[in-house]
């Protein structure tokens, strides 16, 4: 069995990664540095760790997942590959290009599985457009938009996630999403241009950008901005065949918040009027309906982890294709 060392238990530590470790049969979640207390009808088996440096010296521990603020993760991830451990970080990765290629040589040397949680690979939404491209029902693609929106107009309470640290800002925080997820469909792309901007009063951080790609044949557009009351559809995809359109978001982490765990009966299954909307040709006839949603499988990340820390498979979510993310990150930025 993995031993897991879990650093932070804010969202993303208790809600969107703690459940996964506590069900699947692989892992032990052994301890999490934390300030809070820890549900023990959730995670029965699961203390309480003092300090980061505790689960660093603790020689039962396999792998430790960094769920802390941006601007800390390369130090942390950095120190856990040094210390002989496996590391899987929340995203960002690090806030440079050049920190990314530290860890990722690092991980090699080392021997150690280095990943980042990308979890938003295995979305329903993503996962069904992903299906359909790859099905060529849509023909050769050509164009390719992604939003990912939220409205929240007011300055966010914890005060690191409004702060001008290395990481911080829309770019790092959901663009790493629709960035990561375009570079696993495209791969690496041959331009990239863009802005990010600031639209809320009072905001030190950007919190919208526009980004626009070009892989090959394929026009890419990528935008978020936290003022959207109303919201845009998720993707749009056309080819030369027909087009999806996609409303709508994966709802497995409205399901952890609301109690449910990985596993239950209708976790991670979007509600039928989510389901995207195909307009297409096929022999000749004209084909317009909807296509149901996949169900929603961030637990295929943390399987994949642990069969790649046993050596049965390679990572999926490979940190050389973060790094390109994080370039991309930069490249925007500058």
């Amino acid at each position: 069995m993995i031993k897991v060392g879990l650093v932070g238990f804010g969202l993303s530590g208790r809600w969107l990664q703690a459940p996964f470790f506590s069900v699947h049969p692989a892992f032990h979640l052994k301890s999490i540095v934390t300030s809070q207390e820890i549900p023990k009808e959730v995670f029965p088996l699961t203390g309480k760790a003092s300090s980061f440096e505790e689960l660093l010296a603790d020689p039962e521990l396999d792998l430790i997942s960094i769920c802390t603020p941006n601007f800390t993760h390369f130090e942390y991830a950095k120190r856990v590959l040094e210390a002989g451990k496996h590391v899987l970080v929340e995203k960002p990765m690090t806030a440079t290009y050049e920190e990314a290629q530290i860890l990722v040589e690092l991980a090699k040397s080392k021997n150690k599985v280095l990943t980042v949680y990308q979890n938003r690979r295995f979305d329903s939404d993503f996962m069904t457009l992903q299906r359909v491209i790859q099905s060529g029902m849509l023909g050769e693609i050509h164009t390719y938009e992604a939003r990912y929106d939220r409205y929240k107009p007011d300055l966010h309470t914890k005060q690191w996630k409004e702060a001008t640290t290395p990481g911080s800002g829309i770019l790092y925080d959901l663009g790493a999403h629709i960035i990561d997820q375009a570079i696993y469909l495209f791969g690496t792309p041959d331009e990239v241009d863009g802005e990010v901007f600031i639209q809320r009063e009072g905001s030190q951080i950007d919190d919208a950008f526009d980004i626009r790609m070009v892989f090959g044949k394929v026009r890419v557009m990528l935008k978020s901005s936290l003022l959207m009351k109303e919201q845009a559809p998720r993707y749009a995809v056309h080819g030369l065949s027909g087009s999806l359109i996609k409303n709508g978001i994966d709802v497995q982490e409205d399901h952890l918040k609301a109690g449910y765990l990985p596993g239950m009966e209708g976790f991670g299954i979007e509600p039928e009027n989510q389901n995207a909307q195909i307009f297409t040709n096929i022999a000749g006839l004209e084909l317009k309906g909807t296509i149901d949603t996949m169900q929603g499988n961030w637990m295929y990340l943390f399987q994949n982890l642990a069969d790649a820390i046993e050596g049965k498979a390679e990572i999926i979510i490979k940190p050389e294709q973060v790094a390109e993310q994080i370039r991309i990150i930069e490249k925007v930025r500058s």
